[in-house]
């Protein structure tokens, strides 16, 4: 009862400091959390260089200074007020807002759990400065005089001093400086025509050169992330639609096991959204390998009055008016961008190959002869259905091939006897001797001329820079699984399969709403869904190459990314599974021999195949050592 009267007193107006402190508790997490609202401030104020300043990873001080227009005089006691700012003055201004601040929040906030001490100057005279401090628990602001050149200071000490509660949640020095690097990373990613600088403990960290050329952009990626990653990493520019998208995607062989090094900004702002995630995480789907992450640094422009940054108090999430269409934009253009990951020109793996016209395919296609090589191999297609339903229809695709190259195909693919055992006799040994064609291998192409086999797994070849390393059987299964997609992809429409039996399913009613309203979508991957009831569904009819897959985990998944992303992908995966096990399966085996002609028929084929750096369960399917890195192996110039 005395609980029950506590909490039934009169409505009354929170004390500022109090009502400041509710809101830090949204905006203020960590130091990491101060440090990026005051850089956003002191990027808004159009400053061309910020210096960041740390003292025991931010509990001790804050400091951030900037050389912009300034705050003058008779604006600033409003600068540490609650809901003062000086970027929106409109709703039509929010609703177009193009500053990365506009909530005039985050001064009030942070100085009601700290000691914040903001001075600036907004003339040319560097004796013109003033200083100003909230004080008292109505957050007074006092304003003095105080030398400082035009730009703005801001300090903030002792963080959380007044909220002890919220101070012991702080980490270690190191952990917690981690993340103010890691937000002065974000932002100055975000901005190449400012200089930075980022001190802590009277130590400079990064120390940042502003400059927007392509170069300068690239060394300044190389000092924030290694340079590994811009080593391994492709440029994308792409437009359409009033979108544009630029910046680098890391190659999939260079991954990494959680997802640290992922930035992607809309107009500059560094944001964290599901739909950007679905969108990247479709386009590596099967040039991945397993568990692993991909790394991007991406920029997106756009009109600002067709996407929401008003969305969360710590403006990481924004709202696009048309998700759907940023969604296939992004899907697209990544999906083309690693589409061209294959063995570049004059041997350099991370040169980005030139690309192909809109729909048209550099993949080459197989022979009626590659059918039979599987059946002879153990595939046996005709036996395949029992295994992966659909897969007849493939077989007549395999069957139905022409053949572009049949000079390099003919050899490759011609069923070959396997050796008694994996050492090969001597007679073996003489039918193919392992020497150079007659090429100069200065003039070789990117994956160079075979040499010969190394324990019936390995290809060796020696291209312009060093020695080629190849896994034949990952490398001629995505070969087949390239082949086999863009078949499939070219037939007409879908080969469907009405189910004996409909399949009832227990449905949300958001899900039927979502059945109903997505319903042509739908029909269009094969599937067809009827609404029964408020709360059931009836699938009748599904892919023919998924007539024995569980219908409830398909629909139900389809239903989710329909739902939140307006596009689903969950049959064309599934299908390309089982594509892909299916190339697996048909793919060259280890410890076959192959002659030098296969060998490079092979060779010619990765260079024409999409995405052939690697296996379609994302691991690699070449590497290269330079004469170099031979060179240093065998100490020679030592």
């Amino acid at each position: 009862m005395t609980e029950l009267n506590s909490l039934s007193g009169r409505i009354h107006v929170l004390d500022p400091r109090l009502a400041n402190q509710i809101a830090a508790g949204e905006v203020v997490e960590r130091p990491s959390s101060v440090t990026k609202e005051l850089i956003e401030n002191a990027i808004d104020a159009g400053s061309q260089r910020i210096e960041v300043e740390i003292e025991q990873g931010g509990a001790r001080l804050i400091k951030v200074r900037d050389d912009g227009i300034g705050i003058g005089e008779e604006d600033l006691p409003l600068a540490l007020a609650r809901h003062a700012t000086s970027k929106i003055s409109s709703l039509e201004d929010l609703e177009g807002v193009s500053s990365l601040g506009f909530r005039g929040e985050a001064l009030a906030s942070i100085s009601s759990v700290s000691r914040l001490e903001l001075v600036s100057n907004a003339e040319e005279d560097p004796r013109q400065g003033w200083r100003v401090v909230a004080e008292g628990r109505g957050m007074e602001a006092r304003v003095t005089p105080a030398p400082h050149p035009r730009g703005t200071s801001v300090s903030v000490r002792d963080l959380f001093f007044n909220t002890p509660a919220r101070r012991k949640f702080l980490r270690t020095e190191k952990t917690e400086f981690a993340h103010v690097e890691e937000a002065f990373r974000r932002q100055a990613l975000s901005r190449y025509d400012i200089a930075w600088v980022l001190k802590h403990n009277q130590k400079v960290v990064h120390q940042l050169p502003q400059g927007n050329s392509p170069a300068s952009r690239e060394r300044r990626i190389a000092s924030l992330l290694g340079k590994n990653f811009i080593e391994h990493a492709r440029y994308i520019e792409r437009e359409a639609g009033g979108l544009r998208l630029s910046g680098w995607v890391g190659l999939p062989t260079h991954s990494r096991s959680q997802a640290d090094q992922q930035y992607f900004f809309v107009n500059g702002r560094v944001v964290r959204d599901r739909l950007v995630a679905h969108a990247v995480r479709q386009a590596y789907r099967d040039v991945l390998y397993n568990g692993r992450h991909p790394v991007f640094v991406l920029y997106l422009e756009l009109d600002p009055d067709v996407v929401d940054v008003n969305v969360h108090p710590t403006k990481h999430e924004v709202r696009f008016r048309d998700g759907r269409m940023v969604h296939d934009f992004l899907y697209s253009s990544l999906h083309h961008c690693l589409a061209a990951s294959k063995p570049a020109e004059e041997g350099d793996p991370n040169e980005e190959a030139a690309p192909t016209g809109e729909g048209e395919s550099v993949s080459s296609v197989a022979t009626a002869s590659e059918a039979s090589r599987w059946q002879q191999q153990g595939m046996a297609l005709s036996e395949a259905p029992e295994r992966h339903p659909g897969a007849e229809r493939v077989r007549r695709f395999m069957q139905g091939y022409q053949a572009l190259h049949p000079d390099h195909e003919e050899t490759l693919l011609t069923p070959q006897p396997s050796p008694p055992s994996s050492r090969p006799v001597a007679s073996e040994v003489r039918e193919a001797p392992l020497t150079m064609p007659d090429h100069d291998a200065t003039s070789a192409p990117p994956l160079g001329f075979a040499l010969g086999q190394l324990h019936g797994v390995y290809i060796l070849a020696q291209n312009a820079q060093g020695l080629v390393l190849v896994d034949m059987h990952a490398a001629h299964e995505r070969i087949v699984y390239e082949r086999m997609k863009n078949q499939l992809a070219a037939a007409k429409g879908i080969d469907t399969q009405p189910l004996l039996v409909p399949v009832s399913l227990a449905a949300s009613r958001s899900e039927v709403a979502t059945a109903e309203s997505e319903r042509d979508a739908i029909a269009q991957l094969g599937v067809e869904l009827d609404v029964a009831g408020p709360e059931t569904l009836l699938v009748r009819q599904l892919p023919a190459l998924l007539a024995q897959a569980d219908p409830e985990a398909l629909v139900r998944e389809m239903l989710e990314e329909l739902s939140r992303y307006g596009r689903t992908h969950q049959v064309e995966a599934r299908i390309h599974e089982l594509l892909s096990t299916m190339a697996c399966h048909g793919s060259v085996r280890a410890n076959r021999r192959l002659t030098l002609d296969e060998m490079n028929a092979l060779l010619r084929d990765m260079e024409r195949t999409e995405r052939s750096d690697q296996c379609n369960h994302g691991r690699p399917t070449w590497t290269q050592m330079s004469m170099k890195a031979l060179d240093r192996l065998f100490l020679r110039g030592q």
